[in-house]
């Protein structure tokens, strides 16, 4: 752990993962913050250059994080560090571990960093619609754009992880130690966004279910035939990662009187994985794309919605996607990933 003076500054957990790397780029670019990036691996050298401070270490171990209380001033916290939808499968237990009590580690940081300095203690939270769990794709096709509190049954192990941390934070939020006599209110200010599957051009993809769509672009790029592994017709809510980044942003920005709930859909374009497919193969003349669903991961990615209603972001801080699909496959995925494998 670097050594530095106790300041204001910025937390971003899971620094290394493809969120974080294009968040601390947005937010260095703002240039308002102290930037304190946390993994679990060291931090990639691109990114050093624009944090404060780096920090190597795990969030499940509190002497760190009691050390970083120490040495920090926090006024926000950006908890990107997650065990993803199908490794957690393989592994229920450590995911748990991961996913719950490491964001709630988070959340004991944020309370005791608000008592020190006096402020609410921003704590940005991107959760998933792997919170939802529909029963069938009859059921699936029915229900259409579903809002954030319909269906909320996960069937994974890192959707009901979500699903426990989007209430956990809305207790530390609202109702933290509500019994006690020196109950501490307003410590937490927290936000989530339930993001749809993230498609990012920089980064490789890391275990998501949903990066079937990334995937197929990675390897058609480097010459590769790659086996899709759910069906042509299965659809889902997609957005490109410059938009998630600019969604986090424009919440972590948004007044607080105009927030009615802590938990925000938001999505951009829902295609079948047979458009997906066919967009790679318009740009990639050569790409051998194929279909061969895996069961199990083809279930889960049927009990997620087909579209969500985003109209209360839309409505309370002014949500609205910059990428529509055709956009963010000409002037983002298909430009830089080219360029990222020429």
């Amino acid at each position: 752990m670097t050594t530095t003076i106790r300041k204001p500054g910025i937390l971003v957990t899971g620094a290394n993962g493809e969120m974080g790397h294009g968040l601390i780029n947005q937010l260095a670019e703002l240039n308002s913050h102290h930037i304190i990036a946390l993994d679990v691996r060291p931090l990639d050298d691109a990114l050093k250059p624009k944090c404060s401070a780096v920090v190597t270490g795990d969030i499940l171990e509190t002497r760190l994080l009691e050390r970083m209380q120490s040495e920090y001033e926090i006024h926000t916290i950006y908890h990107l560090a997650a065990l993803l939808s199908t490794r957690a499968e393989f592994t229920p237990e450590a995911a748990h571990r991961v996913n719950v009590e490491g964001t709630l580690n988070l959340l004991k940081l944020a309370i005791e960093q608000s008592r020190w300095h006096g402020a609410p203690v921003k704590f940005m939270f991107p959760s998933s619609i792997a919170v939802y769990g529909l029963p069938s794709r009859e059921e699936k096709r029915r229900a259409g754009k579903v809002s954030e509190d319909q269906w909320n049954k996960p069937q994974t192990m890192y959707g009901v992880n979500k699903l426990y941390c989007e209430h956990l934070g809305r207790y530390y939020a609202r109702h933290y130690r509500q019994l006690a006599a020196d109950r501490w209110t307003g410590g937490v200010d927290f936000r989530c966004i339930r993001f749809p599957g993230l498609i990012s051009a920089l980064t490789v993809p890391s275990g998501g279910t949903s990066d079937y769509a990334p995937e197929m672009l990675h390897a058609a790029a480097q010459g590769r035939s790659y086996p899709c592994f759910v069906r042509e017709d299965v659809r889902i809510p997609f957005m490109v990662m410059p938009d998630g980044i600019r969604a986090l942003l424009d919440l972590w920005s948004a007044p607080a009187e105009n927030l009615l709930r802590p938990v925000y859909n938001i999505t951009s374009f829902s295609p079948s994985a047979r458009e997906i497919r066919a967009l790679v193969v318009r740009e990639f003349k050569d790409a051998e794309i194929t279909f061969l669903p895996d069961d199990k991961r083809q279930a889960i990615v049927d009990s997620w919605p087909e579209d969500v209603d985003d109209s209360a972001a839309r409505r309370e801080w002014a949500w609205s996607p910059a990428y529509d699909m055709d956009r963010a496959f000409s002037e983002y995925l298909i430009p830089e990933i080219r360029k990222r494998y020429s």
